[in-house]
């Protein structure tokens, strides 16, 4: 691998490490606050998709379009939230897995009578075309930029309310104890919505931001929702600083990985050989990564304070 091919693999892999994040930050937020595993959280993502392709269509401006999709995908989380999620809270965990992934069998055959079954896009917006040149013969795409700054921004904002508002002190103190949050005459109710309302505004903003670079098709969040509950266990249940590194880790290991296997392997094994077995195995790498901590550190990298 050269040193050009490298770059862009590492501005690759951190620009997918930065979409995984803001997938994951919602969904460990609502694992960890609620004890509530939504497995309809990739639909979310690609609900958020779907509607940035419909409103940048009727707009014609990306920026406005972006805006209105984020709007309409926090409106029907919350109506997800006081419809179906809010009956499942005090279910036990399969009764949550088995609502939520019939949840998953809806929407997605819903997208596919309103949206259609075929693969639509969104064009990048044209303030945002073009690529940036890093050094010579190294040209990298405005757009992925955007998505990380984006994304990086979007942490620090999370950061900042997780670690330094009251609504923050309350959701750390909620994904400790939340029955005594509740005790203390802490409306958990109002308190869990409002972080579903969040995970629900993550997951649409990272679709709406990977439409214009990936393929908007029904199921498209089903891949990304295993990926963001590797994040989270490899960075810790209900931690947003644990669900950013991890997201790095991940994002950075599977774009290596696939890019760099084969000719990792060609130094000591036949090219056909390398070629097969690369491939299988950097299609593992992150699952064996999550092992690995799993094995050192079973409650992840940066569990939340008081799941250590």
């Amino acid at each position: 691998m050269t040193l050009s091919l490298l770059i862009v693999q590492l501005l690759n892999g951190l620009q997918f490490g930065v979409l995984l994040f803001l997938v994951a930050a919602g969904l460990t937020l609502v694992f960890g606050v609620m004890d509530f595993i939504n497995l309809a959280h990739g639909v979310q993502y690609m609900l958020g998709a779907y509607l940035a392709v419909t409103f940048v269509g009727l707009t014609g401006s990306f920026l406005l379009g972006l805006v209105l999709a984020l709007a309409a995908a926090l409106l029907l989380g919350l109506a997800l939230e006081f419809l179906v999620f809010r009956h499942l809270y005090e279910r036990d965990h399969l009764d949550q897995v088995l609502a939520t992934f019939g949840l998953i069998l809806l929407l997605n055959q819903a997208v596919k009578m309103i949206w259609g079954a075929a693969p639509l896009s969104v064009p990048v917006p044209e303030f945002l075309s073009g690529n940036v040149r890093l050094m010579d013969g190294i040209l990298y795409p405005v757009y992925r930029f955007a998505l990380i700054a984006a994304g990086l921004g979007v942490g620090a904002l999370l950061w900042f309310v997780v670690e330094k508002t009251r609504t923050g002190m309350l959701l750390r103190a909620g994904a400790s104890n939340a029955p005594m949050v509740s005790a203390l005459g802490v409306d958990i109710r109002k308190l869990f919505m409002i972080v579903f309302a969040f995970g629900t505004m993550l997951a649409g903003f990272a679709g709406a931001m990977a439409a214009p670079i990936l393929s908007v098709e029904p199921g498209m969040g089903d891949t990304v929702l295993i990926l963001a509950f590797v994040v989270i266990v490899v960075g810790g249940i209900g931690s947003i600083r644990g669900a950013f590194v991890g997201a790095l880790i991940v994002g950075l290991v599977d774009t290596l990985g696939r890019s760099s296997m084969n000719d990792l392997l060609r130094l000591f094994m036949a090219p056909a050989s390398a070629r097969a077995t690369g491939a299988a195995l950097s299609s593992m790498l992150i699952y064996l990564v999550m092992a690995a901590v799993l094995f050192v550190r079973p409650e992840g990298l940066l569990p939340a304070k008081g799941r250590s």
